[in-house]
Formats: C-alpha cells, sequence, structure tokens
C-alpha cells in the first residue's frame, strides 16, 4: 500500500505548480535550489557561524575493512545549525523536493515508488551501495 502522505504531496504539487509546468523550467528550478541550498549552508558557515566546516583528507587505516572505513569518515562539520539556519536550510530542502516531485509529475514517475526502489537498493547492496 502506498504512503498517503507522499501520494498526497506528489498530488499537491502537481495541482499547485502553475508557472514552471515546462520540463525545463522544472529542471532548471531544480538547479536553482540545490544552489541555493548550497548557499544556506555556506551562510551557516560564513555569516551565521553556528556551524563551522574543519575538511580535511579522509583518513583510513591500510588494514581497515569497509565497516571500519565507513566508520573513520567524517563529515567535516562541526557545531549544531541555529533554529534560524535550519528553518532557512529546511525551506530550501523542501523547494528542492518539490521541483523533483513536480519532475516526476511531468515525466510520468510516481515519487513514492522512487523511494521504495532507493530503499530496496540501499538495503540490498547495503555498503557496497556508493562505493
Amino acid at each position: 500500500m502506498k504512503d498517503i502522505i507522499v501520494d498526497d504531496l506528489q498530488n499537491t504539487v502537481d495541482e499547485y505548480l502553475l508557472r514552471h509546468k515546462s520540463v525545463l523550467d522544472i529542471m532548471t528550478k531544480i538547479q536553482e535550489s540545490s544552489a541555493r541550498i548550497n548557499r544556506a549552508v555556506a551562510k551557516s558557515v560564513t555569516e551565521c557561524g553556528c556551524i563551522r566546516i574543519d575538511a580535511t583528507r579522509q583518513e583510513t587505516p591500510p588494514d581497515a575493512t569497509i565497516e571500519d572505513a565507513l566508520k573513520s569518515f567524517k563529515t567535516h562539520v562541526e557545531g549544531h545549525l541555529c533554529d534560524n539556519c535550519k528553518e532557512v536550510l529546511e525551506s530550501e530542502i523542501g523547494n528542492n523536493i518539490f521541483y523533483v516531485i513536480a519532475l516526476c509529475n511531468v515525466l510520468g514517475l510516481n515519487f513514492y515508488d522512487i523511494l521504495l526502489k532507493k530503499n530496496k537498493e540501499l538495503h540490498t547492496l547495503g555498503i557496497f551501495n556508493m562505493l
């Protein structure tokens, strides 16, 4: 049984997407919203300062197993998003999801089915999924 919330969201996106109905508009809106997410993360670091990025090469011992290597990898993010930055990022990520769902609608794809397929793939391949 499909998840009612995800299906409802997909139907709502279809109902309210008016101006950017062209697949080309939707693709560029996805790109724009991705850039806004990146900008919001950067502003959390450079303007607000609630988080800090301390990025260095990911180091793993030469004799480490894949599981050990995954445990040693770092996010490079220090600190926590303040309420304002969290709200901005949630909004920007929500906008991105809106346009991804709009793309699904234009191409006749079911967003929930894509989520299920990806979840199954992740569980099937486990840590080998993204190597």
